[in-house]
């Protein structure tokens, strides 16, 4: 599939958002212009299917449009450059929204924390708030719909299943995940390097503490 004018839009002068359409189709894109930065490339924000593309001038910007213009999405491999090793962040699973999870796909509390501290996780995109990262796993298994009313108010460091993802939340806010547990973990810093503990691209395992 090559994108058409209309799925590659200006942002300002220097920036342009992408729309692929799918997830894969984005994963691969963005994996592919990571591999082979445009000339003038400044910031690349994944996000569902969009890429945000910000270059240092204006021609940088006409000259990476022709050139994603000559793609064909649909041939990309969907392949993440190495990321490290895997981020452990440790879970008491004590949420409150546990039980109603493990009714929701009919299995018990326990299955749900070993799917969940079973597979490996990878940040797909962040947003929402600093810090905060859609992590999506290897595996599966924990498709849940987000709460029909969301809380007005979600702790610092309550972990939740929304969709196929899962979250960390970094500071209070309100939010329709359902909560499963809570980890100690500093998600964002602003006087750390880099103050986002997760990333784009990051891998991360739970691994289940004391409740």
């Amino acid at each position: 599939m090559l994108l058409t004018p209309d799925s590659i839009r200006p942002c300002g002068d220097h920036a342009v958002l992408v729309d692929l359409g799918t997830q894969d189709r984005r994963r691969a894109l963005d994996a592919a212009l990571q591999a082979s930065p445009p000339t003038g490339l400044v910031d690349l924000v994944p996000a569902l299917q969009t890429l945000l593309l910000t270059f240092a001038t204006e021609a940088h910007r006409a000259d990476a449009v022709a050139r994603l213009r000559s793609i064909d999405v649909d041939a990309l491999p969907v392949t993440a450059p190495d990321a490290g090793q895997p981020i452990d962040i440790t879970v008491h699973y004590n949420g409150p929204d546990l039980a109603d999870v493990a009714a929701h796909l009919g299995i018990v509390p326990a299955e749900v924390v070993r799917r969940h501290t079973a597979q490996l996780w990878t940040v797909d995109f962040a947003g929402f708030m600093p810090g905060f990262g859609y992590l999506t796993g290897d595996a599966g298994g924990l498709d849940v719909p987000r709460l029909a009313t969301p809380r007005t108010r979600v702790p610092a460091g309550s972990v939740a299943l929304a969709g196929s993802f899962t979250g960390v939340y970094p500071s209070p806010s309100p939010g329709g995940w359902r909560i499963i547990g809570t980890t100690d973990a500093v998600l964002f810093d602003a006087d750390r390097t880099p103050p986002a503990l997760l990333s784009p691209g990051r891998r991360v395992r739970f691994v289940e503490g004391p409740r």
